[in-house]
């Protein structure tokens, strides 16, 4: 069994994650280590819950006992920092979405994957068995890709990453840039939509709509059709676990490469920028360190404030 290190128990994640592991048995949690908001009853009840063997005391502690690090936090701008110890340790680390949340931190993760690291991730959506069987049709078939329309809900990034990730998962990579397309609003609510352009002349439109959850929707226009792929949030875990496991046992797998999940999070850095600019075009090579960025350390003080025990017995 693939031994698995969990940072950090925040989200509802490490929980999917746990019982998608179980079904198969290829990987599971061994222990964990926790510096965030989780007290220790929950911390506890986690480990009793999945089996784990302990609680460590160092992040150094964890990666020495497991296989790879799964990188939990959702404070985006302590990922780095938690996956360190793993990275110094020869183990690779999955970062859970968002890997990270501004320019600087992007150049950090691709610098650390040159010299060596080992960097999985992010979002589940990139993997989801919906993307998967479209792209297994042949293009002669289904016909080749040249718009993407994504949608979601929830929030602009923690949750918004997801569907770029998802058209990522269609698209590969190449964007050039994105111009923000502007809002609408009824009944109190909003949604703020996107334009981005790749290099090789496709396109895509991805659509956020704020404080309410809908689901990850993608309509895909091709040369021959119009399909659309409506992801079952009930099967994403699964089918995350199984590229993560295929890696770790060296088998073929899905797995995207560091430039992917980056050019995600510079997608959504250039979409603040552009709104930011009344909606000019914004060359993803041209952002800049300066520029808007996604701030972890708020979003996590506003998710613990709202977050109820999950994981005490």
């Amino acid at each position: 069994m693939i031994r698995v290190g969990a940072v950090n128990i925040d989200t509802s994640h490490p929980m999917g994650f746990a019982d998608s592991m179980k079904k198969s048995g290829r990987m599971g949690y061994v222990g964990v280590y926790n510096d965030s908001f989780r007290g220790p009853e929950e911390v506890e009840g986690f480990i009793e819950r999945y089996g784990l063997e302990r609680r460590c005391g160092t992040l150094e502690e964890l990666a020495g006992m497991c296989d790879i690090g799964f990188i939990q936090g959702c404070d985006w701008e302590e990922h780095i920092r938690c996956a360190m110890p793993f990275i110094n340790a020869g183990k690779p680390v999955f970062l859970d979405k968002p890997a990270v949340g501004n320019l600087r931190d992007v150049r950090k993760l691709e610098r650390l994957v040159r010299e060596g690291a080992v960097v999985l991730g992010s979002s589940s959506a990139r993997y989801c068995y919906e993307i998967q069987e479209f792209l297994a049709v042949p293009e002669a078939e289904r016909g080749e890709i040249i718009t993407v329309l994504g949608t979601t809900g929830v929030d602009e990034f923690n949750y918004g990453i997801h569907i770029v990730e998802a058209i990522g998962g269609l698209l590969g990579t190449g964007a050039r840039e994105v111009r923000y397309m502007g809002r609408g609003e009824a009944g109190g609510k909003y949604a703020e939509s996107w334009h981005i352009s790749f290099a090789d002349g496709k396109s895509a439109v991805y659509t956020c709509m704020t404080g309410t959850w809908q689901p990850f929707t993608l309509t895909v226009i091709t040369t021959k059709n119009t399909f659309v792929l409506k992801i079952n949030s009930g099967r994403l875990y699964d089918a995350l676990m199984e590229q993560i496991a295929d890696f770790m046992e060296g088998k073929p797998n899905l797995l995207a490469g560091v430039e992917a999940l980056t050019e995600s999070v510079k997608i959504a850095l250039a979409g603040a920028a552009s709104r930011a600019a009344g909606g000019a075009a914004v060359k993803l090579s041209e952002l800049s360190e300066d520029g808007p960025s996604f701030d972890g350390p708020e979003f996590k003080r506003g998710y613990g404030a709202a977050a109820g025990k999950m994981y005490a017995l």
